[in-house]
């Protein structure tokens, strides 16, 4: 019986495989959450979910090809870049609104959908141009995108609201300590 440790293929695979059920997982939360109608709060820890994808992407080191360093480097690049366009048209698609008490809502849109898809087919155009160089980014490069386009996402949606909230001139509340005679 051979109990020795694990070979290194073996934990990539495993460190592939845990990396797609978060991608999946962290797809299939924000999905729900870009298309349900939500008031937008600002005490919300809304960079924790991209923080969190950031670190489980960054932590295993193998965000770049070592055997193709430059182009992998040039590929994830490239990544970040159609990440940041992707969290920026998933903000701009999706309605924001303000309700009579002055709260903020947003719901995603057809053309959020139509960003989803786009994204994943510009997406799919690099992950395919970098395996047809031999370049193999893996599942770590496309979390820190994802993340980055959440994380540009929420922030973009929070000045969105913060727009909203200053030309918001409703009914100002009496303080309840105030004596009105």
């Amino acid at each position: 019986m051979n109990h020795s440790a694990p070979d290194r293929s073996t934990e990539a695979v495993m460190s592939g495989l845990t990396d797609v059920l978060v991608i999946v997982a962290a797809v299939a939360l924000v999905l729900v959450r870009q298309f349900r109608t939500a008031r937008l709060s600002t005490d919300r820890r809304w960079w924790l979910l991209p923080a969190l994808l950031a670190f489980f992407a960054i932590r295993d080191g193998s965000l770049t090809d070592p055997h193709h360093l430059t182009g992998s480097v040039i590929l994830l690049v490239v990544e970040l870049l159609v990440s940041l366009g992707i969290g920026v048209g998933w903000a701009f698609t999706t309605r924001v609104w303000r309700d009579e008490q002055g709260d903020v809502w947003t719901k995603g849109t057809a053309a959020t959908v139509g960003t989803w898809i786009g994204g994943i087919a510009v997406r799919a155009a690099v992950v395919g141009i970098g395996l047809a160089l031999g370049i193999h980014l893996g599942s770590s490069a496309l979390m820190l995108g994802f993340a980055l386009s959440l994380l540009v996402r929420a922030g973009t949606l929070m000045w969105r609201a913060d727009g909203l909230r200053s030309a918001y001139v409703g009914p100002v509340a009496q303080p309840a300590w105030e004596d009105h005679r």
